[in-house]
């Protein structure tokens, strides 16, 4: 027989995570960026703390990795809670993918800029571009899905999550061209900051809807868990 109480649990703990993926990836960046007197986090990107001779890159893939592996734990969270819901089950899949491509960054580094404008960019370069449009797309693709597995007013939540990501996603790529020219970008940390924020707090409210929800199912699975053999 099925343990039901260890199964809600472990759920409970999946979906947990994208709530502590949250918090981790803010301490991320404000401890790795002050380990780099000269990094300014308005100015520059995300990438740069873990670019190719930058001195904070070793520290960023150490302390990055727990996040990895938080993001696809939740993923898993909410393709084991999509029960009969089918967007919800496909969201799922996406956010898997979405957190197993973080495991191909640490190989898909940028260059600093002043290596870029230089013209000492490589292919990781251009796969590190490559990885990034591929991930928004996926999970562009996973908020859509996923609004259409619950009702109105999360429907609308993402529909303005979805607006806000497509406007600073491209303010950012509008900057994007002064990295590799080592020109002055000061906004573009701030563009990609408030992408990477609101996404992460759309995880946080899916992941309260979908504890909410197992708290309501959890005397139902129960039932069909114990009768399981």
């Amino acid at each position: 027989m099925i343990d039901a109480k260890h199964y809600h649990t472990k759920q409970n703990a999946l979906l947990t995570c994208g709530i502590i993926s949250f918090l981790l990836y803010i301490a991320i960046n404000i401890i790795v960026a002050m380990q780099w007197k000269e990094y300014d986090s308005a100015a520059q990107t995300v990438s740069e703390l873990s670019a190719v001779g930058a001195p904070t890159r070793t520290l960023w893939l150490i302390v990055s990795t727990p996040y990895t592996l938080l993001m696809i734990a939740f993923a898993w969270g909410v393709f084991r809670s999509a029960d009969a819901n089918r967007p919800l089950r496909i969201a799922g899949i996406l956010l898997i993918v979405y957190g197993l491509l973080g495991i191909l960054w640490p190989f898909a580094p940028m260059h600093l800029r002043e290596t870029l404008a230089a013209g000492g960019g490589t292919f990781s370069d251009t796969l590190h571009i490559t990885l990034g449009a591929i991930t928004e797309i996926i999970y562009l693709f996973a908020l859509g899905f996923a609004a259409a597995a619950f009702g109105k007013w999360f429907r609308i939540y993402s529909i303005l999550t979805f607006v806000v990501l497509l406007i600073f996603g491209g303010l950012t790529f509008g900057d994007a061209d002064g990295i590799a020219t080592n020109q002055p970008t000061p906004l573009i940390g701030v563009w990609e900051r408030i992408n990477i924020g609101v996404f992460l707090l759309w995880v946080i409210v899916l992941a309260i809807i979908l504890l909410r929800k197992e708290a309501q199912t959890k005397p139902s699975r129960q039932g069909r868990l114990q009768t399981s053999y």
